[in-house]
């Protein structure tokens, strides 16, 4: 499928259609690269469930699949900053925000808040993580965006 189709079809479904994303990601933008590596480029990817992502990073890790995100990754997309092979473009746009219950303004009990925070945080190198325990995860009505430039300040990779 096309790029523009793909975009097009991610801006249609904004952001009431969010667990889509992963799909819209893994159809629409997933290409051949050099020898047998394919890439797969994240342009517009609002997150969802976090344990479904938790098994898409674990699926990919053991795959030969390099992951590039180019545009818009917030929440459970940024899991995808711990694969080996993920890179992010200075001109990426990063969301993140600290784990929320699926019910709309319960917030977690404290030791499940906790535990999940570090499961999220094990996924980003060690700048970002500190940052991300002691700032972003405190946030969970809204989120806290970082460019691709300054997530690469905070360790992550950036894309060639």
């Amino acid at each position: 499928m096309s790029d523009r189709f793909c975009s097009a079809l991610a801006r249609l479904l904004g952001r009431p259609w969010a667990l889509l994303s992963i799909s819209l990601t893994l159809i629409c933008l997933t290409t051949p690269m050099q020898g047998r590596a394919k890439v797969q480029v994240i342009r517009a990817d609002m997150g969802g469930d976090l344990q479904q992502r938790l098994d898409e990073v674990e699926r990919l890790r053991g795959q030969d699949i390099w992951l590039r995100i180019e545009g818009i990754c917030v929440s459970a997309c940024t899991l995808y900053l711990g694969l080996p092979k993920a890179c992010v473009a200075d001109t990426a746009r990063l969301g993140f925000h600290g784990p929320r219950s699926r019910l709309a303004g319960l917030p977690l009990p404290r030791p499940i808040f906790d535990h999940l925070s570090q499961q999220m945080a094990r996924h980003y190198p060690p700048p970002l993580r500190r940052w991300f325990m002691t700032k972003a995860r405190l946030v969970t009505r809204d989120y806290y965006e970082l460019s691709g430039a300054q997530a690469v300040a905070m360790g992550a990779r950036r894309c060639g």
